[in-house]
């Protein structure tokens, strides 16, 4: 076995952030095998034709010195305007007696500064996310449903459901039965695909656990009366966060540049090398065998230490040889979300923007749209040209990402891309959203293995893996698929952190890297 290695399975932010780590506090080499061409996992962004993708939304935010000094280390956040901060006239500088100049209209490795707007788009009409009760609010609803909202958000804090037993329950019990059947049913049941009722209880957890609708009002009118200056928010529900940071071009910008620290540094990063087996001796992983893609060329690995943020029910299969067989079973029954996005390139919206914040060309200010009409599968609506102006190449053109979620081998996943093509279209006609004839070009992009699912005995099935991989001594599981756990960017970093501590340190516990994120503090809605 070769001692100077750390295999690393998986380039996404977890699997990059522990080969970081590692360079920097050992004198091993990391080497990192990403399946695909392009590193980033689920925080990936594609370039096409000079157009960029974000793959699915990923705000820079963390309440995590730890994780935003790793951010602002490799990529400075900005002194200088951007460019729609010069055209817009906008000023959202941090640091205007800053020493160091960080200027995004010279160069590339720069965190810009965004505000936050998304909104939710239901009977053709806009509503602010979180919704907040102000008269656009009312005025789009009517007063007898914000009566009904009201009455039955009072009866759920008088009468909650007593021992939440499902996602359903867990929403009423925070919002009232009407307003979760008029913001977040249908929403939900898009990303997942089954009812609420049929969705543990866990992802609200840990994904909205602080969010009430009280604690939204509070917000709204606390934020009348506070300017927050402060990036960090650490006294805000994540939902609620006004500002975050970006990456110039998206963050799989960022990945890319930390992937090219590690090689800078000695580390490699091994793209289209995909683990299809491992070899198990005396509870220690002793080698990776490793496919080209590509040329299906098998190559064996050896190391001294293993971190996977590759899928468990994936690592499962790697292990079959010689892991136990009811174990093996229990992998079988993780099931996973998958996600396609449609990038359009558009002449223009036909929605207008009728807020009163500027965006350049006055379109639509929303970094994303969540997309709550039940006739049309589309789930939600990126503006790419409202996260980073650079991430477009002809800023007179309307650069949007329409995204669906599915399960690999239904009806949806298996149609054809330019069937999914022309549906994204005719869909976002139909609500009025575009018109047709804007329409200029686009590309259908999926991604496998997007969202871990909460469904039936997960947690049983995850407790069986989790304390059989934890006997491996010398393997760590590291971020969301690692895990199966549906954390933010924030956190699958902190566990490649935490994994590496351990590693370091000698630590054989690894109870404290499974620990993070279960004091369901804060996440990003997704």
């Amino acid at each position: 076995m070769n001692k100077n290695f750390a295999l690393i399975v998986g380039g996404g932010p977890a699997g990059l952030t522990a080969a970081y780590e590692i360079l920097n506090r050992t004198d091993m080499i990391p080497v990192v095998f990403e399946a695909s061409n392009i590193v980033g996992g689920i925080s990936r962004t594609v370039n096409y034709k000079g157009n960029r993708i974000d793959m699915g939304g990923h705000r820079f935010f963390t309440k995590s010195d730890r994780v935003m000094d790793f951010w602002t280390k490799l990529m400075p956040i900005q002194t200088k305007p951007s460019l729609d901060d010069i055209l817009l006239g906008r000023n959202v500088l941090l640091k205007e007696d800053s020493k160091e100049v960080y200027d995004p209209q010279k160069e590339d490795n720069v965190m810009l500064i965004r505000n936050r707007v998304s909104r939710i788009y239901y009977n053709k009409k806009f509503f602010d996310y979180p919704v907040k009760l102000n008269f656009n609010t009312i005025k789009n609803l009517g007063a007898k449903k914000i009566f009904k909202i009201g009455f039955d958000y009072i009866l759920s804090q008088v009468f909650p459901v007593k021992n939440e037993k499902n996602l359903e329950d867990f929403f009423i019990n925070r919002f009232g039965k009407e307003l979760y059947e008029t913001f977040f049913k249908d929403y939900t049941e898009k990303v997942w695909g089954i009812e609420c009722k049929n969705i543990s209880k866990d992802w609200g957890a840990q994904r909205v656990k602080g969010l009430s609708l009280s604690k939204t009002v509070f917000h709204a009118i606390s934020s009348l009366f506070k300017k927050r200056k402060d990036i960090y928010q650490k006294d805000v529900e994540t939902t609620l966060i006004e500002r975050f940071l970006y990456p110039k071009y998206g963050p799989g910008h960022f990945w890319e540049r930390v992937a090219k620290e590690i090689e800078n540094q000695g580390g490699k990063v091994l793209l289209n090398k995909k683990v299809v087996g491992i070899e198990v001796k005396n509870k220690r992983i002793i080698s990776l065998f490793v496919e080209d893609t590509i040329t299906h060329k098998l190559e064996n690995y050896n190391g001294e230490v293993v971190f996977s943020s590759m899928p468990i029910r994936d690592l499962a299969f790697c292990m079959k040889d010689s892991i136990d067989k009811s174990v093996f079973d229990v992998a079988e029954k993780l099931k996973y979300r998958d996600f396609i996005t449609v990038g359009l390139l558009l002449k223009k919206l036909k929605i207008k923007n009728e807020t009163k914040i500027p965006a350049l060309n006055n379109i639509v200010p929303d970094n994303w749209i969540y997309i709550q009409e039940k006739e049309v599968k589309a789930g939600r609506l990126q503006i790419f040209n409202n996260w980073s102006p650079y991430m477009v190449s002809d800023l007179n053109k309307v650069w949007i990402g329409v995204e669906y979620f599915c399960t690999e081998g239904d009806e949806f996943w298996n149609m054809s891309d330019n069937e999914i093509f022309k549906l994204a279209i005719e869909e976002l006609e139909k609500i009025g959203i575009i018109d047709i004839n804007d329409v200029e070009d686009g590309v259908v992009l999926r991604l496998l293995k997007a969202y871990p699912v909460y469904f039936g005995d997960y947690r049983s099935e995850l407790e069986v893996l989790k304390e059989y991989f934890s006997t491996i001594e010398n393997l760590f599981l590291i971020g969301r698929n690692g895990m199966h756990r549906y954390n933010n960017m924030d956190h699958s970093m902190l566990t490649a952190m935490v994994a590496v501590d351990n590693f370091v340190n000698n630590i054989k516990s690894k109870e404290n890297i499974w620990e993070i994120n279960l004091e369901e503090e804060y996440h990003e809605e997704k």
